[in-house]
């Protein structure tokens, strides 16, 4: 009830804004003004709906919903950015009109004696006030113009971009304590496919095709798979069955597992032949050579008892071997950083998704897309195969990631 409550006074005062500039200031009183007011509350109502409501439904009953609601959502986000730069020019050049408006304006030309009209009659209005209503009325449809056209672009680059197969990053990691024998083990990292009513079956196919065909030694799946139960999801995910690598797959939990239903889901993970790895890890041995994989659940399953535990999955390890970690959200790398993780392999961040929400990403995660460094171990963080909520990607195309690891 308070997500939905919170939900509803954020879209409620966006829309009371867009319906300022979009529509008031661009019309007169009277049936267009009226049609604008009617199209914003439906579209409000609409993303209410989208937003509470998708995660309900079935697939197929909730994709004629989040079509359009999400890119909705992405459509308003951008007209508000658009709009709300250019007030400050909207601001100056309505001062600048009202400068000059010329002094003859300001009074009706003299002629002969104005006729005694009725008493029900109006007063005609200065010739001014007119010519004021019209450039006001010019400005506003021009800066709702162009803001409409801006924000109609951008989403439609940025849906084409999200809608597009996956770029392939190639990364190469030095490791301190990686053996000549293990050098050169190639891991296909994939995060955050969200799996969903927009994206299914074929979503997940074009993945497994595109992974297999960099031929890797490993794949790490990184969580946010799913935005959905098994009971909706299960065949969307079935593909991963046909992951092929020489040592086998592995994930780990992402924040929308635990609002998914993560046990079904690891259940479900294990019979397509991908390996959970809560909170423990495994030996990768590779032509002679050995590491660790350790593996971490994500930090929102504490509120269900399943939150990451860093010394059962790291404790008692040799000191002479590189331990890699899989853990969802780029923040728990402090954590790992402490226990001498070599890399910790994320997603959780889309690269922010939609510009400029990169810009944001910094104040809650150290590292927003790529590899880094955080306290002497490697972090790469993948901007994520997939997509929540509009289908809609501006300056962060989705991903899949080879990280080739090479001593250091």
């Amino acid at each position: 009830m308070l997500f939905a409550a919170v939900v509803f006074v954020v879209v409620t005062g966006i829309h009371w804004y867009l319906w300022l500039r979009l529509v008031r200031d661009t019309t007169l009183p009277g049936r267009w003004r009226r049609v604008g007011t009617t199209a914003l509350v439906v579209l409000a109502v609409l993303l209410v709906a989208t937003l509470t409501a998708t995660r309900v439904l079935s697939p197929e009953i909730g994709v004629f919903l989040a079509w359009p609601g999400y890119l909705w959502l992405a459509l308003m986000f951008y007209l508000l950015l658009a709009l709300g730069v250019a007030e400050i020019p909207r601001l100056v050049l309505l001062r600048r009109m009202r400068g000059r408006v010329p002094s003859a304006e300001l009074t009706p030309e003299p002629g002969p004696p104005a006729r005694v009209e009725p008493p029900a009659a109006e007063p005609e209005r200065p010739v001014a006030v007119g010519i004021e209503q019209s450039r006001r009325l010019f400005l506003a449809r021009s800066t709702a113009t162009v803001a409409g056209l801006a924000a109609t672009g951008v989403v439609g680059y940025g849906a084409k971009t999200a809608l597009g197969g996956p770029v392939v990053q190639r990364v190469s990691v030095p490791l301190r304590r990686l053996d000549a024998a293990t050098a050169g083990m190639r891991v296909a990292v994939v995060s955050d496919i969200h799996l969903g009513p927009i994206l299914g079956r074929g979503h997940t196919e074009r993945i497994v095709r595109t992974i297999n065909e960099l031929e890797p030694d490993l794949v790490a799946i990184v969580g946010d798979l799913v935005d959905g139960t098994v009971e909706k999801l299960g065949p969307a995910a079935e593909p991963l069955r046909d992951l092929v690598s020489t040592h086998g797959s592995f994930f780990v939990t992402g924040n929308h597992e635990y609002y998914s239903g993560a046990e079904p889901w690891l259940r479900e993970l294990e019979r397509l032949g991908v390996n959970p790895l809560r909170n423990e890890r495994t030996e990768i041995r590779h032509r002679g050579g050995v590491l660790d994989l350790a593996g971490v659940n994500d930090v929102a399953g504490r509120q269900q008892g399943d939150g990451p535990d860093f010394d059962r999955a790291l404790g008692g390890r040799r000191d002479d071997r590189p331990v890699v970690l899989l853990a969802h959200q780029p923040v728990q790398v402090t954590e790992a950083a402490r226990r001498g993780v070599d890399l910790q392999l994320s997603g959780h961040t889309h690269g922010g998704q939609l510009a400029p929400f990169n810009l944001l990403v910094p104040l809650q995660q150290p590292v927003v897309a790529g590899l880094a460094q955080v306290d002497g171990t490697w972090i790469y963080v993948s901007r994520g195969a997939g997509f929540w909520g509009p289908p809609v990607r501006v300056g962060a195309p989705p991903d899949v990631t080879l990280v080739e690891l090479r001593q250091g």
